[in-house]
């Protein structure tokens, strides 16, 4: 796991980088940074935006008695995709903006939500009671 986090933070930066430098040769440095910019300032409104469509779906559940899980899992998924957009570089700001959208969190949060109950049932994931009560 420490490798492959070692090869994400080592690897999409370089990537990234080499990307912004051969884009910037073809429009321009000014146009680049614009660029840059803009998509940073366009993932923090879609994120905020969505994030609190997320807040009120969460808060429908918990009045309504019901599980949470689903709105929990996109709140986690905008962060993501705010961070990456925040993220210079073309690479990330695509894949922010594939997981911002609605129609593509919803496959995601699925696709999500079958990696942690398989997880659950595969005992990779236990749950212990941390409280105890005192009398």
């Amino acid at each position: 796991m420490l490798f492959r986090l070692f090869i994400i933070f080592s690897l999409v930066p370089i990537v990234e980088l080499a990307l912004l430098i051969e884009i910037g040769s073809y429009i321009g440095s000014t146009l680049t940074i614009v660029i840059i910019v803009a998509t940073g300032l366009a993932g923090a409104i879609l994120a905020k935006n969505q994030g609190s469509n997320v807040v009120r779906h969460l808060q429908f559940s918990l009045q309504n008695m019901q599980s949470p899980t689903d709105p929990i899992i996109e709140g986690v998924l905008i962060l993501v995709g705010g961070l990456l957009l925040l993220t210079p570089g073309i690479l990330t700001d695509i894949l922010g903006l594939f997981i911002l959208f609605p129609f593509s969190r919803q496959f995601l949060r699925n696709i999500c939500k079958e990696i942690i109950f398989r997880r659950i049932n595969n005992q990779k994931v236990v749950y212990t009671n941390q409280f105890e009560e005192k009398r």
